[in-house]
């Protein structure tokens, strides 16, 4: 097994969690951890790291089997390094994009967005479908390009390090040339959004960059105060139920729809349904932006 950054840091994550707790504490703001919450994340946070235990040598097999059948080969050359931290940070762009447009992925991603807080328990709120989601499908390419499968992994690890700081309420604003090219808490606080200004932007892990280029940021706007968590709220601590209940609703979906819809409901966009019977993310936008409310 390649080394895993992400395992030598969850003392640093658990650690870091309990000082931002104590700080909101100090400063009076009770409402930022609530028990049930704060346990229900760390609990999915540790059946994401059984689940990746338990899929972790299928997705290596095939990172290797890419590498090895590609005519490219960059070997362990230095520069590789940040080549591939750089294109490992785009590939997860596009894998978190789709995991909000295509349902099939959202199934998988949704449990990180079901909290209706947000400090940085929130951020162990980690799949445990990914592989069963095939979301593994946009490294490939990667090692496809000459990458060795260890650095693919490991780029993807500290990937998620750096995505671990920027769930908190703590941060204000970091430096304006710091909030044009990198992710941030403000950024980010924008991402777990339920405001109609905020659905399905700021896709970015590391490198903001991309929502940039790709016409999917949006900046924090303080007069439209965030509201956190999905669309339709879990009303919820149950672990199971956060985990898996998107797939129980897409299952339900597929028996009930006709037939000519039934795949519709696996790779079409969350919210859509093929009697107009629920809101996609872009119905609700549209809605909101003709109500006036993106004037103001």
């Amino acid at each position: 097994m390649p080394f895993d950054p992400v395992f030598y840091a969850i003392p640093a994550f658990i650690a870091l969690i309990f000082g931002e707790l104590l700080w909101s504490r100090y400063r009076g703001d009770r409402q930022a951890y609530e028990w049930r919450d704060t346990g229900t994340s760390l609990a999915i946070g540790l059946g994401s790291t059984v689940a990746g235990a338990l899929t972790g040598g299928l997705t290596i097999a095939m990172l290797v089997w890419v590498h090895d059948v590609s005519p490219l080969s960059i070997g362990w050359v230095w520069w590789a390094w940040p080549l591939c931290f750089v294109l490992d940070d785009f590939a997860y762009y596009w894998q978190h994009r789709f995991g909000h447009r295509v349902r099939w992925f959202w199934a998988s991603h949704v449990n990180h967005h079901s909290s209706q807080h947000y400090n940085l328990s929130t951020a162990l709120r980690q799949t445990w479908t990914g592989f069963i989601a095939l979301t593994f499908l946009f490294r490939l390419p990667l090692a496809g390009l000459g990458f060795e499968p260890g650095m693919i992994l490991v780029c993807a690890g500290f990937n998620l390090i750096y995505q671990f700081w920027i769930h908190t309420e703590a941060v204000n604003r970091m430096p304006r040339w710091f909030e044009a090219v990198m992710n941030t808490p403000s950024h980010h606080r924008v991402h777990h959004a339920v405001n109609p200004r905020y659905l399905d932007r700021n896709y970015a892990g590391v490198f903001i960059i991309w929502d940039r280029m790709f016409g999917t940021f949006v900046p924090e706007d303080e007069e439209d105060r965030i509201r956190y968590g999905i669309v339709n709220q879990l009303g919820s601590f149950n672990l199971l139920y956060a985990v898996f209940h998107e797939w129980i609703g897409i299952a339900r979906d597929v028996w009930h729809a006709p037939w000519r819809h039934k795949l519709d409901y696996l790779w079409r966009e969350p919210g859509w349904t093929h009697d107009g019977s629920r809101e996609t993310s872009d119905m609700i936008r549209q809605r909101w932006s003709e109500s006036g409310q993106a004037d103001r």
